[in-house]
């Protein structure tokens, strides 16, 4: 268990790491319009991530 917890941190950091390595302007650019976001609009969007998220691990499993 613990291995595949590791695996899919490895993963998040990867696929985190892409955008600003080839686009470090457009990921700044992208992290000011997400502070200026107000709080529920924010916690929406975290919503609707988490939840494609577990959709898509149920839709692969």
């Amino acid at each position: 268990m613990w291995d595949e917890l590791l695996i899919a941190l490895a993963l998040v950091m990867v696929i985190e790491g892409i955008m600003p390595f080839l686009s470090p302007s457009i990921m700044r650019s992208n992290l000011q319009k997400l502070i200026a976001m107000n709080d529920k609009n924010l916690r929406i969007l975290g919503f609707l991530s988490m939840i494609s998220g577990v959709t898509l691990l149920y839709w692969i499993h």
